[in-house]
């Protein structure tokens, strides 16, 4: 039994994370979103950021669990240098990682002069999207593997080992099966990272219409000219998210856990 102190903070909490989106929907014009939907712009701003975020998530997905892993298992006393590192990328401001994407891959960039000489531009085009929604996400699914992995026994890779099983077959075999609900958690973060990306994609990727203007900077553009359009897709958003949400920590969640 919390006492009743706490209960009135833990209310007032609730109503502080709350409010804001009972306010937005109530705000928007919600008979208007299938309209909204169909104009060309909301409508290649939703496809652009499904697509975007769907690419960028099979790219942390293929980087990020390795990462995890080597971060969870790993010895070296390197490991302890990197990963601070690693997972700056959660900490930063969006704007500020567009900068440093910029300062990278742009084309007075480190690596971005080289790319132009080989016909390769980044900025500015859907690659940028999906470069900068990677770095803002991929920390979210090396915390997950990591964190998986540090709650594996080894004596099970050990087993293994015994068996004949090499490290690929005790990977695929024993640990990967062993984190699966943190895998499919980490999934559905990342894409829901990556689907809510602004700063860093505008910064770095511009807002071109068709190729980088994803939802969420076409919702701030809408913001300025008319905010009700930009409310009612803001709510197409919030559903997104919820569902996100409700997969991994409501309901729905016990989908992801094994069953025995």
């Amino acid at each position: 039994m919390l006492p009743p102190a706490l209960g009135v903070l833990a209310l007032l909490g609730a109503a502080l994370l709350v409010g804001p989106v009972v306010a937005l929907v109530l705000q928007a014009d919600l008979l208007a979103v299938p309209d909204l939907l169909g104009g060309d712009r909301a409508r290649d701003a939703l496809v652009l950021s499904l697509w975007t975020a769907g690419v960028s998530t099979l790219i942390c997905l293929l980087l990020g669990v390795p990462l995890g892993l080597l971060l969870g298992r790993g010895r070296s006393p390197l490991l302890r240098w990197l990963r601070p590192l690693v997972l700056l990328p959660l900490v930063l401001p969006p704007v500020v990682a567009g900068v440093a994407l910029l300062a990278a891959f742009g084309r007075a960039g480190i690596l971005g002069g080289t790319l132009e000489l080989l016909g390769l531009q980044i900025t500015f085009t859907s690659a940028a999207v999906v470069l900068a929604q990677s770095f803002v996400a991929l920390p979210f699914m090396v915390l997950s593997v990591e964190s998986a992995v540090q709650g594996v026994a080894r004596e099970y890779e050990e087993a293994a080992a015994t068996m004949g099983a090499g490290p690929l077959a005790t990977l695929w075999w024993v640990v990967l099966p062993l984190i699966r609900p943190a895998l499919t958690a980490g999934v559905v973060l990342v894409f829901a990272r990556c689907l809510g990306e602004f700063g860093a994609t505008l910064a770095f990727a511009g807002s071109a219409p068709g190729i980088t203007r994803t939802a969420p900077v076409q919702i701030y553009l809408l913001q300025q000219s008319d905010p009700r359009a930009a409310a009612a897709l803001a709510t197409v958003m919030i559903a997104a998210a919820l569902v996100v949400v409700a997969l991994v920590h409501g309901p729905a969640r016990g989908w992801f856990r094994p069953r025995g």
